[in-house]
Order: C-alpha cells, then sequence, then structure tokens
C-alpha cells in the first residue's frame, strides 16, 4: 500500500488529478519523493526569502565581484530612486557620488587580493547619489555570501538624511546656546565686574590717603577683581570663539594658536595666506571646534611639542589643518581618541566638509579639514 501520509500536497493532488481523468499514475518511489520534497523546500524558501526583500524596510542590494547590480529590491527603489530593471546589470558606482565610488572599487578590489576587510562585515555613513543627482548620507552594512565558485556581496543601506537633519538642529541649539552664555558672560558679569573694580580702586585711594590700615586689603580685593574679569573674559571667548566677520574664523585660530602656545609651554602656529571668508557662523564655529579638538589630542595623548595650525584656499575649496609632531597612533588601537576623532568628523559632516586623518606612531598626527568657503 502507498505511504500517502508521506506524500506532498502537490503529489497528492497530482494523483487525484490523476484519478478524476482515469489517466495511469505510477507510485513515485521514494526517491522521487524525497526530490519533490527537496523541490517544495526549495521553492518555499525562495518565496520566503523574496517576501523578505520586497517586504524589508531596509535597501537591500546585491552585487557581484566586479561591482555589478544583481537584485535591487523595493525599499533600495524608494531610496535610490531607480526602478530595479533601471540599474540590475549595471555597476554599483551608479549609486555613489565622487570620490566613494572609487574608494568602493579599490576597497573591493583589497579584500579580494588580501583579504582583509575594510568595509566587508563593518557598517559605516557613507553618501549616496540619487537618481535626480541629489547627495545623500546613508548607514551602509556590506556581508559577503559564497555560492559555489561565486562571491556576492550584500548591501544593507539605511537613508539617515532625517536623522542627520534633527542631529544638526541639535548641534546648532547647543552652539547657539554656548554662543548666548558668552556674550551673556562679556557683557554682562564681566562689565558688572568690571564696575566693582572701578569702585573699589577709588576706595582704595580714598582710604590710602586717610591712611586707613584697611586700604591694602582694599587693593587685593581689586586685584582679585581683575583676576575674575581676565578668567570670565577668557570663558566668554571659549564659549563663543569667532566673531560675526567673515574673517573671525582667522583671527579666532590665531588666538587659539596664541593661548595654547602659553597655556602648555609649547610652540603653536597659526599659518594663513588669501583671506578665507566665512560668514555662516555656525560652519565657523564647527571649524573652530575641530581644530580646537585636534591640538587637544596632539597635547593631551600625542604629547606634542609643536602644533602647526593653517588656513588656505584650494581651489574652489579651502583647508583647515592642524599637523602636530607628536607620538601618533595607530588608527586600529586609536583608544581615548576614539570619540574625539568621531566628534571632529560628526562636526564635519554637519557643514558638508570631509575629514581626514592621517596618523602612524611615532610620525605626529595630521588632521586635514575642506570645506567650502564663501566667495
Amino acid at each position: 500500500m502507498s505511504r500517502y501520509a508521506d506524500w506532498s500536497r502537490e503529489e497528492l493532488l497530482e494523483r487525484l488529478q490523476a484519478l478524476e481523468t482515469g489517466a495511469p499514475a505510477d507510485v513515485p518511489s521514494p526517491e522521487h519523493i524525497e526530490r519533490r520534497r527537496a523541490q517544495a523546500a526549495l521553492r518555499e524558501s525562495e518565496a520566503r526569502l523574496r517576501a523578505i526583500l520586497q517586504t524589508a524596510v531596509e535597501g537591500i542590494v546585491t552585487i557581484d565581484e566586479r561591482g555589478i547590480i544583481e537584485s535591487f529590491n523595493p525599499a533600495a527603489e524608494k531610496i535610490f530612486g531607480y526602478r530595479a530593471e533601471e540599474v540590475v546589470g549595471k555597476s554599483v558606482n551608479l549609486l555613489m557620488p565622487e570620490p566613494h565610488c572609487h574608494e568602493h572599487d579599490r576597497y573591493i578590489q583589497n579584500y579580494l587580493r588580501t583579504g582583509q576587510a575594510r568595509i566587508i562585515g563593518i557598517g559605516r555613513e557613507v553618501q549616496g547619489r540619487r537618481k535626480d543627482g541629489t547627495v545623500f548620507p546613508m548607514d551602509l552594512a556590506v556581508s559577503e555570501v559564497r555560492l559555489d565558485n561565486r562571491r556576492l556581496f550584500t548591501g544593507f543601506i539605511r537613508d539617515i538624511t532625517e536623522r542627520k537633519r534633527l542631529e544638526r538642529e541639535i548641534l546648532e541649539i547647543t552652539d547657539r546656546e554656548r554662543r548666548r552664555i558668552g556674550q551673556e558672560l562679556h557683557d554682562g558679569l564681566c562689565q558688572q565686574l568690571a564696575g566693582i573694580e572701578l569702585i573699589t580702586e577709588a576706595l582704595a585711594r580714598d582710604l590710602k590717603k586717610q591712611g586707613h590700615a584697611a586700604a591694602a586689603q582694599v587693593e587685593r580685593i581689586t586685584e582679585h577683581l581683575r583676576h575674575a574679569i581676565a578668567e570670565a573674559r577668557r570663558l566668554a571667548r571659549g564659549l563663543s570663539p569667532v566673531s560675526l566677520e567673515s574673517d573671525g574664523l582667522a583671527v579666532a585660530l590665531g588666538q587659539l594658536a596664541t593661548a595654547v602656545s602659553q597655556l602648555f609651554n609649547l610652540e603653536c602656529r597659526f599659518q594663513t595666506g588669501e583671506p578665507v571668508r566665512v560668514r555662516d557662523n555656525t560652519v565657523a564655529n564647527h571649524l573652530y571646534r575641530i581644530a580646537q579638538e585636534a591640538i587637544h589630542n596632539a597635547v593631551r595623548h600625542g604629547r606634542a611639542r609643536s602644533v602647526v595650525v593653517s588656513l588656505h584656499r584650494q581651489g574652489e575649496q579651502a583647508r583647515l589643518t592642524v599637523a602636530d609632531n607628536g607620538t601618533g597612533f595607530d588608527r586600529q588601537q586609536a583608544n581615548g581618541r576614539g570619540m574625539g576623532l568621531q566628534i571632529m568628523k560628526y562636526r564635519a559632516g554637519m557643514i558638508g566638509a570631509t575629514l581626514d586623518v592621517q596618523s602612524a606612531p611615532g610620525r605626529g598626527t595630521t588632521v586635514t579639514c575642506l570645506f567650502k568657503p564663501d566667495a
């Protein structure tokens, strides 16, 4: 007797149809049954995979070893504005602006040649390019899949435009509040302390003329007030370092270099050439904070004895560079520097700039920020 309980649904339907039509139907062999089960399981797995790809919130793009797109799910269509049939069979560089597209080719080829992963299995923030040419920030995670003698790479993509907008607003609000406090310190507290200083100076003179013993004590109070005023002004400059003038960034960087030299007893120089105009105070403050963080890392972590801060034009762009002669570091073992580097990259991203950090043990560190200045 046939073991109908072991048959699949499709096999039972096929048997019933044969009986209804009167056509002969051979009882399938165990091998045939097993093969049909395997085929059914494969179809079910493929259907499940298609359902996942079709309903996934993240964009999923699959490419081969040459960077040719093999699949493009609906979420990716929504993110990039292309239909799947428009991109399948084309290079993935279509979805990336310069210089990321050429960097991607280099990463893939380096990985295939050396096995050293720079992007495989590592999530990173990059820029994507939509069909209409607009560039947007995205999170990209790449995984590798081996099929027989082929290797496929699957990219999981998330559009983070809205997240970056919210982050930028939070950072702008924070910087605006910092500047407000700095302005109030300078215009409010410092002015009041200055007024008290004038009063105590006059009182000390009067007491001295009268030969009063308290005159010396009042003079000491006046001296302490001068120190308090100087400290309050220093704090105010730190909270709002860049003035609203278009050349305020250069002035603030020069003052920063001077203050670092005096505070840490090391050589810190500021160099500039053709004026670099930055009228947007938010942009100028981000650039200042990047330089400040780079100097902080050079002094605190790199134990540098010489730091050079430079601000120059470079074609249509401008270049802010902080170079030191400190101990340098291994990028894979940044330790305490990690958060500082992330903050600098974050600030650069907020103003549409790019940040590059070059360092090696014993060779110092160079931080370069490229940005677009005012005409």
